[in-house]
């Protein structure tokens, strides 16, 4: 068997709240910790410089979409996808799974694997489990992830257990699959829909797979944040103590602390950079948009408990001055932001976490509250 190039340490606890390192061929990563994500190679609007200042170590693409374009085969010719996008630390690169739940009026599902109609270009291409490895594989990346279905989050019992079982059964075809475990790590996705009993019953047929991270997905897609926490621990309890927890598509402070206060270790969420975009801001003092005509004339940061790039060297004024006159530089500074406040949170997480210091995470988790609501400025 091959030496994994995936290996996860806890290095602290503070009740079900772990601290580790995550080891992967391009890098270590500090857990708790937050992936931006970066779907076509990149995030959106900023250069990887500017990511790794926001204290991002690493970050997620899309095997659909760069399936689709430019092609797994011109990135392998490009020298993998970490040259191509000038990014030197580990990526995970999500499956198309997700697509099959937000691109549902474009795909037709059979055991097989998913039928889509490109909205790019209107072709019809197939995506089974053999390929997604293959395009995983060809991209070079850290970290792969199973092809899995996600259901919508209203889906009865009977239809979360048979999409459940179809995820294991292309879990098990993406393992045969693999060519170059050494230096391409699988990560498996629980499923389950919103039922705490299958949630937990595929964790532990995944944790006896014996695999080299877990992921839980199928959540924040709609459903009560509750009922979302309510089947991160359902799955969280069954899995293995010694490999990285991974909770696919969560990007609110509020959300993220909660999980990692389940056991948690690693997110990723298109939400900080969307929401920088349209000038949405997570900040200690609440959830600001910066065009607010309160802003006209205030001279002060965006976060006054912040140290980033743009809390450092810009006005609120000036923000929403830019927002007003639709200038892309809005859109950069503010996602900026956005990505620095989440990796501060999570890193001030993690201290919490290593002192053992339950009051420390308690007041964390209500910053985070504070950041995911509207403030007052």
């Amino acid at each position: 068997m091959a030496t994994r190039c995936c290996s996860y340490e806890v290095e602290a606890r503070c009740g079900t709240a772990r601290a580790g390192t995550l080891t992967l061929p391009h890098g270590t990563v500090r857990t708790p910790a937050f992936m931006p994500v970066g779907t076509r190679a990149t995030v959106r609007g900023l250069t990887f410089d500017e990511v790794r200042a926001t204290g991002a170590e690493m970050v997620l693409s899309n095997t659909y979409h760069l399936w689709v374009r430019p092609g797994h085969e011109l990135i392998a010719r490009m020298g993998g996808l970490h040259r191509f996008m000038s990014w030197d630390g580990p990526i995970l690169t999500d499956s198309g799974g997700y697509q099959v739940f937000s691109m549902q009026e474009h795909v037709k599902l059979s055991e097989e694997g998913v039928r889509f109609k490109s909205p790019e270009d209107g072709d019809i291409r197939f995506l089974t489990p053999e390929l997604v490895v293959e395009i995983q594989e060809a991209l070079g990346v850290d970290v792969a992830m199973q092809l899995d279905e996600c259901l919508v989050p209203d889906a009865d019992r009977e239809r979360a257990r048979q999409s459940t079982d179809r995820t294991t059964r292309w879990l098990k075809r993406c393992l045969a699959a693999r060519r170059h475990p050494e230096r391409t790590a699988l990560f498996g996705i629980v499923q389950g829909g919103m039922f705490e009993d299958l949630r937990a019953e595929h964790a532990s047929e995944l944790a006896d797979l014996d695999l080299d991270g877990y992921a839980i997905g199928g959540l924040s897609v709609g459903e009560d944040p509750a009922l979302g926490a309510a089947m991160v621990s359902a799955a969280e309890a069954h899995l293995p103590e010694d490999r990285v927890r991974y909770l696919m598509g969560v990007g609110i402070p509020s959300d993220m602390v909660e999980a990692v206060k389940r056991g948690v270790d690693i997110f990723d969420c298109v939400a900080p950079t969307r929401a920088g975009r349209h000038g949405t801001a997570f900040t200690s003092v609440g959830k600001l948009t910066v065009k607010a005509a309160r802003f006209a004339e205030d001279p002060g940061p965006l976060d006054p408990n912040c140290s980033c790039e743009t809390c450092t060297g810009y006005s609120r004024a000036y923000l929403r001055h830019l927002a007003k006159t639709r200038e892309l530089l809005m859109k950069r500074l503010v996602s900026i932001h956005n990505l620095t406040y989440l990796a501060s949170l999570m890193s001030r997480v993690r201290d919490a976490i290593v002192a053992d210091d339950a009051v420390a995470l308690d007041a964390l988790h209500a910053e985070a509250r504070v950041a995911s609501v509207n403030g007052v400025g």
